[in-house]
């Protein structure tokens, strides 16, 4: 006798049998012990949750001479006749090869025939939007007033190719994606009932792989005992067929990243090239393990949401404290856009190297969280006392005036100029506490603020300046003005306007701002004022 299929062996008989769609379930049970039975259902979700079977248990139900609570007896011989396949009076159609006109108007003319056995004609018509524009109008009539012995069911993955005009005329049931916790409950008593030898551990991993579809948990489970029947179906055994990583490779891949040490990544990805890992899944699977890391970051009891061990929440809780948010986003943003191109892509290795070196290199990219991160890193830096070298061309930050890491610089002495007292006091509080400022107003002020000088620009104003032009876009809207400004005023009681201005080119950044006293002392010689 020929091998079965799990998918096709194991698929319910029954309502008592089908996981994780009570509600739908319920439902068709309670109108069939009342007797309200639809003309026109459609059933609508993601692949492998159950819309066929559902439907052809349906078929059953309507039909059999002795239904129990709504459900089929699977006894009597028009239950027999449907499941095997041998009754007329159930007709299963795939619209992706009868998608046609002529297609329907066969269905159409069909339906005039009362049914040979049983109650009812059940016509069930899958992935039916990929029924032709023509097809779809040669089925509204017969759908909108069938005989009364016809009832059609039509299936789909793709409910937003449905016409309206078909949507309005049929019951629609959308099916859930299955539990983890559902799948791996039925691949256990499936193994179970089979006599196969496996790990929880890789029951979990097959459920978590087959992303809510139970069909595709039966055909990884099917292919997995396959590469290693008659012996113990271990985790790591599970790992090799399908391709996939462990998450201790992960953590070594991630910490390898936040302490840019970009060789060793590339050593890592080479590992797995090595072993034959499938890397388009590697990246997928990175990624829920970066989400991971951030709900561990983001969420109050966050481990509750994660479906794992003890043991890897443990690991995963370690290296989220290795980071902060921003940066995790940013490494989401990078390996998410990486995932779409990968679909597509003949040299994936070649562009996962490329995400990695931006990941370990933010310098690389010119966009608002690879500067925040460079930033942490020089944070970072600075709090362990590692000098900095700022590049020839930069200019002293309001968080930088007066630290001992500053570079030297050959420039001719600052100009001194001179400012009534009112100005200079305001001014002198301001610059002093610039980068206390900029630091606690923090996000894209912080960021955009760094590399900025302020002058006086007039009575209670000060001019905020600007090296780069990207910087300056962001600096001197005039939401960031007032936040500025209101932030002065309540925790300085100042009240002073700011502006904004780009620095111009070979413009001096270091002039000292002194009183008119001061500066008439250090001037030796009589200072005349013209007119």
């Amino acid at each position: 006798m020929s091998y079965t299929a799990l998918y096709r062996k194991w698929r319910p008989p029954s309502f008592s049998d089908v996981k994780g769609q009570d509600h739908i379930v319920q439902t068709l049970k309670n109108q069939i012990v009342a007797g309200r039975i639809g003309h026109a259902y459609l059933f609508c979700g993601t692949r492998g949750t159950g819309k066929t079977s559902i439907a052809k248990i349906f078929a059953k139900a309507v039909n059999c001479e002795c239904p129990e609570d709504g459900s089929p007896c699977g006894e009597c011989r028009t239950c027999k006749n449907i499941a095997a396949g041998a009754s007329l009076n159930v007709v299963e159609i795939d619209a992706a090869s009868n998608n046609g006109v002529e297609n329907i108007r066969e269905i159409r003319d069909e339906v005039q025939y009362p049914p040979t056995e049983g109650k009812y004609r059940v016509y069930i018509i899958d992935e039916v939007h990929m029924l032709s524009t023509g097809a779809f109008n040669a089925l509204l009539k017969t759908l909108e007033e069938p005989p009364s012995y016809v009832i059609f069911i039509l299936a789909t993955t793709e409910v937003q190719k449905i016409p309206v005009t078909v949507l309005s005329r049929c019951q629609r049931y959308d099916f859930k994606r299955i539990t983890v916790e559902t799948i791996v409950e039925h691949l256990k008593e499936l193994t179970a009932a089979e006599h196969i030898q496996v790990e929880d551990r890789a029951l979990t991993y097959i459920a978590k792989s087959a992303d809510g579809a139970l069909r595709d948990a039966l055909s990884l489970l099917d292919q997995c005992i396959a590469f290693h029947y008659g012996e113990l179906l271990t985790y790591d055994n599970v790992l090799d067929v399908l391709g996939a990583v462990d998450i201790t490779v992960f953590g070594t891949m991630f910490r390898a990243i936040v302490e840019n040490r970009t060789k060793d990544c590339i050593i890592c990805l080479e590992e797995l090239v090595i072993q034959g890992r499938e890397l388009g899944q590697f990246v997928i699977d990175f990624i829920w393990y970066l989400r991971n890391l951030l709900i561990l970051k983001s969420v109050d009891n966050g481990e509750n949401l994660l479906d794992m061990s003890t043991e890897n929440q443990t690991l995963l809780k370690e290296d989220s404290r290795l980071t902060d948010n921003e940066t995790l986003l940013r490494y989401i943003r990078v390996f998410s856009d990486l995932s779409n191109q990968l679909r597509y892509a003949f040299q994936k290795r070649v562009l996962i190297e490329v995400a990695l070196i931006k990941l370990t290199r933010p310098q690389m990219e010119q966009n608002l969280d690879s500067l925040l991160q460079r930033i942490s890193n020089i944070e970072k830096q600075l709090e362990n006392g590692i000098a900095v070298n700022a590049s020839p061309n930069s200019f002293k930050t309001g968080e930088g005036e007066g630290s001992s890491n500053a570079p030297a610089r050959e420039l001719t002495p600052a100009e001194r100029v001179a400012l009534p007292k009112g100005q200079l006091e305001d001014l002198n509080l301001i610059r002093g506490e610039w980068g206390k400022i900029i630091r606690e107003l923090g996000g894209p002020i912080r960021a955009s603020f760094r590399d900025t000088v302020v002058e006086p620009a007039g009575e209670s104003c000060l001019c905020v300046v600007f090296s780069e032009q990207s910087n300056y876009m962001i600096g001197s809207r005039e939401a960031t003005v007032a936040e500025i400004e209101r932030y002065v005023e309540d925790h300085y009681q100042k009240s002073i306007t700011f502006k904004t201005r780009l620095r111009g080119g070979g413009e001096r950044s270091d002039t000292i701002y002194v009183s008119d006293e001061e500066l008439q002392a250090n001037i030796l010689m009589d200072i005349s004022i013209e007119d």
